[in-house]
């Protein structure tokens, strides 16, 4: 089994670990009606995407 020939520096390690750590999740404001959406989706509330509607009231509220 290989076995490491010295012991890796608490500097070493965190280093190699600096790449793992968690970003919030990015959100903007939506154009039609000002809730926070997340970018390139379409508004959960009014249902507008780039300008568009393009969820109707009617498709949301039969699912």
């Amino acid at each position: 089994m290989a076995v490491p020939f010295r012991k890796v520096s608490k500097t070493r390690g965190r280093m190699r670990r600096t790449h793992y750590k968690v970003e919030a999740n990015s959100v903007v404001k939506c154009k039609n009606c000002g809730s926070m959406i997340k970018p390139h989706r379409a508004c959960p509330e009014c249902g507008f995407y780039n300008g568009k509607n393009v969820v109707s009231k009617e498709e949301k509220e039969n699912k």
